[in-house]
């Protein structure tokens, strides 16, 4: 089969509220230069339409007009390169999400450790943030978590004492791998990330190795986050006032 016959045959079976790009239709690389000498035939046909540099989406005809793919669909392409993720959606946007606030962000962070993602098209507006690890698949919740444990004191619309509970319920549901990473890379946090993750870590198990979290806090350091032994009784243990 021509690489034109192939381009067209995959790009039918792809449904139409998705994006993709050079990996979902099955391209090698030395065949890439064709490859976009087919696509731009496409898109002067407007049989495709063009998201961003290699990302495409089959334009779906409504009675209201064309409708694109949705938000969260057009952000996928920047959070993914060649299949793997490198980065997230953080701030206030991914706190929304959790559940800790109501505030919606005009404009969204996302984090990435090594690449500097801005975004200004349209409704889709991103500023560049750096992660404080490597970004995957395995890993983006954790550091998800950690950046709202960071955050605590500064989420628009949100009491620290009730953004402490809830993240405390979706901490206790994480399995023992998923702790050790998350403790692994809590090391790469501010001193206060440390100090409340290892408090709600030790309140809901106290069978947690967090000696590692304990040893790398300096003892006459005081995190002032406006929690009573109530809201949490574990803080003394850890210099939380």
């Amino acid at each position: 089969m021509k690489l034109s016959e192939q381009i067209r045959t995959i790009i039918k079976t792809l449904p139409e509220d998705i994006t993709f790009g050079y990996a979902e239709l099955c391209i090698a690389k030395e065949d890439y230069q064709s490859a976009a000498k087919v696509l731009e035939r496409l898109l002067k046909k407007e049989v495709i339409k063009k998201i961003s540099k290699g990302v495409f989406y089959k334009p779906k005809q409504t009675v209201f007009g064309e409708l694109k793919p949705g938000y969260n669909e057009q952000l996928k392409p920047f959070l993914f390169r060649n299949g793997k993720r490198i980065a997230y959606v953080t701030g206030t946007s991914l706190y929304n999400e959790l559940g800790l606030t109501t505030q919606m962000a005009f404009r969204i962070k996302i984090a990435s450790r090594s690449n500097r993602i801005s975004i200004n098209r349209g409704a889709l507006k991103a500023t560049a943030v750096k992660s404080y690890a490597e970004v995957t698949e395995n890993n983006y919740q954790l550091l998800g978590f950690l950046d709202a444990i960071k955050d605590i004191k500064t989420i628009p619309d949100a009491k620290v004492k009730k953004s402490v509970k809830i993240l405390n319920g979706k901490i206790k549901i994480l399995n023992e791998k998923q702790i050790k990473e998350m403790l692994k890379y809590a090391l790469l946090y501010p001193p206060r990330v440390r100090a409340l993750l290892g408090a709600i870590l030790e309140n809901f198990d106290s069978s947690i190795n967090i000696k590692t979290l304990k040893e790398s806090l300096n003892p006459l350091t005081k995190f002032a986050l406006g929690l009573k032994k109530i809201d949490l009784p574990t803080i003394t243990n850890w210099n939380i006032i």
